[in-house]
């Protein structure tokens, strides 16, 4: 049976970070399914660094739908979580449906995985504490204050929990998703 893979995003969720997911999944032969607050396309956003800037830069990015609402996620059904980043996350983090989903699947061992500002809702679920992660840099101080260790590695796994910076660690981070959900 094909693993099921539920991928968290909302409007300004990053759009190749949900795509490049969604895609790999699909890939490898597994089922992504894309959830969200509601049911509907997503607005999604690309954030890209240019010279000269402190921070990221935002634009209009491809949109996705989302095909079903974290009220219709039985965390059972799924192998694993991906929350994907963009500004999505610091929403997201506030609806209490989707933290009791990632913490039902921590307590039911499957993978959780999350990129970039993905991190804020794994924070909002207690996943962090006690743990080495990375995300993207000016989102540390969350890690930190939620009892994490931030680590600057483009990837990091720690037991069942695999983080990454930015889009930009697709390469580490997804040998390390797959790594985990083909058992090695």
């Amino acid at each position: 049976m094909s693993k099921r893979i539920l991928i968290v995003t909302g409007d300004a969720g990053e759009g190749y970070e949900a795509w490049y997911a969604f895609h790999r999944f699909q890939e490898e032969g597994m089922t992504p399914v894309v959830a969200s607050s509601s049911v509907k396309r997503l607005h999604m956003v690309l954030h890209d660094f240019e010279p000269g800037w402190d921070t990221y830069i935002e634009k209009p990015g491809y949109g996705i739908e989302a095909t079903v609402s974290f009220d219709q996620v039985d965390p059972a059904e799924y192998d694993a979580v991906l929350v994907i980043g963009g500004r999505a996350p610091e929403f997201l983090r506030h609806n209490e449906r989707l933290i009791e989903i990632v913490r039902r699947m921590d307590a039911g061992g499957k993978w959780i995985f999350a990129i970039c500002h993905g991190i804020q809702v794994l924070a909002a679920a207690g996943v962090v504490q006690g743990r080495t992660v990375t995300c993207y840099e000016h989102v540390r101080l969350e890690v930190a204050m939620c009892g994490g260790k931030w680590d600057s590695r483009q990837a990091v796994r720690d037991g069942r929990v695999v983080t990454a910076q930015t889009w930009q660690s697709h390469p580490e981070f997804y040998q390390e998703v797959f790594g985990c959900l083909r058992g090695c």
